[in-house]
């Protein structure tokens, strides 16, 4: 099992982009290893549930969705 860390920069101005730290983290919990989540700059906000849920990219789960799996397997998030 490896530790992984994913940055997340872009907030809700792309939204496909700023889901992604959070998807490859779902993966790489899929895949067996341990992930972190760094959110900074633009991408800080998204820690809030109301901004959170209001996040939908193209092709991609729903940002709330995948925070509510990652929260649920304490996965730190930090900003």
């Amino acid at each position: 099992m490896a530790k992984l860390l994913y940055i997340g920069t872009s907030g809700t101005d792309d939204p496909t982009r700023a889901t992604f730290p959070f998807l490859m983290a779902k993966g790489a919990i899929e895949a067996g290893h341990e992930p972190g989540i760094i959110l900074q700059g633009e991408a800080a906000p998204l820690i809030k549930d109301s901004i959170a849920g209001q996040v939908q990219g193209i092709g991609v789960p729903a940002l709330k969705e995948l925070m509510d799996f990652l929260v649920a397997r304490d996965v730190r998030i930090t900003v």
